[in-house]
């Protein structure tokens, strides 16, 4: 006899699937894949094969003699797990480094949560902190672009916009940011990805054009990217505005880094960001928040991954600070907990 689990009504009947949906963030993502191999050649290629076999195979390995559930390899979010961790990597990193992060992204990150839409932190997030923490050389040694014409092994690295303003910045005696601005990387090229960087977050425009995507096919929503967004513009706004030769402007913040990448793809994990508009909306500010606070105070460059895994922690909270009114019920009645 087939058994069905149903949830408590009301129902609403939707055409979607987690694999239907999957796809689509695959599809969201060619983009940026086509970029990264074009500028990192052979490295990019390398990079994402091993990771995406590597989080499959994971997966496969866990659920069957572990969990010992049914499998679930083929509806696609191993997949995106394995693409998302190679765009947060730099394309040199060595390959047993890779089999490390995909192991803590699926099997610490996830399948230890009891699989997908069970864990309350973004995998690949969790496996880049845990990469960078753990092997801080590796992972920032940041190849230069190189169009295909070359491969991984030899490339020449160099730092990132962030790392330039963040090391120019701290310098003894430290410099201005027109002293800077020479070494920085033009808006074109922020936008095209020719800069160094992880494989995924270097074109800021191949990432927009799969969120563009994602919002047409409704597979994510607009509160957390523009509120993320919008904050990141307000706040290095009005330290810029302060401050110009200290305090970086707005766009750039906004081009460089894992901005578009997190805002796009990594925020909006349907899985770890909050169920209602208005937790979205708290949600997306309190990343943009803590990315420019680590990013102009921190230890680090960049802040956009522990800014998400931060807000990650705190979801439950906000969605009980936000909770949804009982179908039916008059406004001001909120669910029982």
């Amino acid at each position: 006899m087939n058994m069905f689990t149903v949830s408590g009504s009301p129902h609403v009947h939707g055409g979607e699937s987690t694999k239907k949906i999957m796809h689509g963030v695959v599809i969201a993502m060619v983009p940026a894949i086509l970029v990264s191999v074009y500028f990192f050649g052979l490295g990019a290629i390398r990079v994402l094969l091993l990771s995406i076999v590597a989080s499959m195979f994971f997966e496969w390995v866990i659920q069957k003699y572990l969990l010992k559930g049914p499998l679930t390899i083929t509806d696609g979010s191993a997949l995106v797990t394995g693409i998302l961790l190679a765009f947060n990597v730099p394309s040199n990193l060595p390959g047993w480094m890779i089999i490390i992060g995909a192991l803590i992204a699926i099997g610490m990150a996830k399948m230890s949560f009891g699989g997908l839409g069970k864990n309350i932190f973004n995998p690949a997030l969790v496996a880049r902190v845990f990469l960078l923490i753990s092997f801080p050389v590796q992972m920032t040694s940041w190849p230069k672009p190189s169009p295909i014409t070359k491969g991984f092994t030899d490339t020449i690295t160099g730092p990132t916009p962030l790392g330039i303003v963040k090391e120019g910045l701290g310098a003894d005696p430290p410099k201005t940011i027109s002293e800077l601005a020479p070494e920085i990387p033009s808006y074109m090229q922020s936008l095209t990805g020719d800069m160094g960087g992880s494989l995924g977050e270097v074109s800021a425009l191949a990432l927009i054009l799969g969120g563009v995507y994602m919002l047409y096919k409704r597979i994510i929503s607009w509160e957390i990217p523009l509120s993320m967004l919008l904050t990141v513009v307000v706040f290095s706004g009005i330290l810029w505005g302060f401050n110009p030769e200290q305090y970086a402007d707005p766009v750039f913040h906004l081009l460089t880094g894992g901005m578009m990448l997190g805002a796009i793809f990594m925020a909006t994990d349907m899985v770890t960001s909050p169920m209602t508009r208005g937790g979205q909306l708290v949600f997306g500010v309190g990343v943009g928040l803590l990315t420019i606070l680590i990013r102009i105070w921190g230890a680090y460059p960049e802040g956009v991954s522990f800014a998400i895994l931060l807000m990650n922690a705190v979801v439950p909270l906000i969605n009980r600070g936000f909770k949804p009114r009982r179908f039916g019920a008059k406004p001001g009645v909120e669910i029982a907990q």
